[in-house]
């Protein structure tokens, strides 16, 4: 099996790593701080001092961290994967960054004889340790077909879109799906909750029928519960939703939900609320309805 070095190991990161193990792949692992190396370490995982030394002694990199300028230190600075690579070497980039910069990753480790795929995932934290992320590639398709084994043991909708770039322009229309869907769940049920009926009731009836989805499911239930511990942090969201207006701009593509919904959770973070779920966007209608 190929050796896998793993750098990132977030909310998301930790438990896609584990899955890794759990396959049997050799693992290396490199994260900014040092208790979660040590986890992993303690399931039988390696540790490396930084990208570059991970670089050196595996075959195929896998990083899952929070943007792109992560991402371009990581792959492309000092201590960076490309100082350590080697002809050969499979780069596979599984965070949510901008097409444009996965594209520059793409060409710089191009001319040192590494492949490089932009790999976004989603599904969160549960697809994350349930190892049934949607993983969404970009990239050359012969790296994908290599890499293809190893994206398997994290994920269960596993599908090649493109060329570099591709990947994460597929996270960018996801993004806005889940953010609009989040957006007209939290909106339903606070109509619901001012109307005075139960609103328990209204998420049940609508999971029957043609609003059915999975954000209904999960964050209807976090909104009904008040539960906004992160899965998924509004402050990531937010940077997503900020790629998703940067790439339209780029295209001359105006996008007026998502303009509208990144407002919103704009107000949200300036409430010092970004740390909490997505979901909390619900909380904003709350404040605004008088029910808070």
């Amino acid at each position: 099996m190929e050796r896998i070095g793993f750098i990132g190991l977030g909310i998301m990161g930790k438990p896609m790593a584990r899955n890794l193990l759990k396959a049997g792949y050799p693992l290396v692992v490199y994260n900014r701080s040092r208790s979660a190396m040590d986890e992993l370490a303690a399931d039988g995982a390696a540790i490396a001092a930084s990208p570059k030394a991970i670089a050196q002694q595996v075959d195929v990199v896998i990083s899952c961290v929070s943007d792109s300028p992560d991402v371009d230190a990581i792959a492309l600075g000092s201590n960076g994967i490309i100082e350590g690579a080697k002809p050969g070497l499979l780069y596979v980039d599984m965070s949510t960054i901008a097409p444009a910069t996965a594209r520059k990753v793409y060409a710089a480790l191009k001319e040192k004889g590494v492949d490089a795929l932009d790999a976004p995932v989603s599904g969160g934290d549960i697809g994350a340790q349930q190892g049934t992320l949607s993983i969404m590639v970009g990239g050359d398709e012969p790296a994908f077909q290599r890499t293809l084994p190893i994206l398997q043991a994290m994920g269960k909708n596993i599908v090649y879109i493109g060329e570099a770039g591709a990947g994460q322009v597929t996270k960018a229309c996801n993004q806005i799906v889940v953010a609009l869907t989040v957006q007209a769940v939290a909106e339903a049920l606070t109509l619901a909750k001012k109307s005075g009926v139960d609103v328990a009731r209204v998420r049940e009836a609508l999971l029957g029928g043609f609003a059915q989805s999975r954000v209904l499911e999960v964050h209807g239930q976090r909104i009904l519960d008040g539960n906004f511990q992160p899965g998924f942090k509004l402050n990531l969201h937010r940077k997503d939703m900020n790629i998703v207006l940067q790439t339209g701009r780029e295209l001359n593509l105006p996008l007026f939900g998502s303009a509208q919904v990144t407002s919103m959770m704009d107000s949200l973070l300036a409430l010092g609320k970004g740390e909490l779920d997505n979901a909390a966007l619900a909380t904003l209608y709350e404040l605004l309805s008088g029910m808070a």
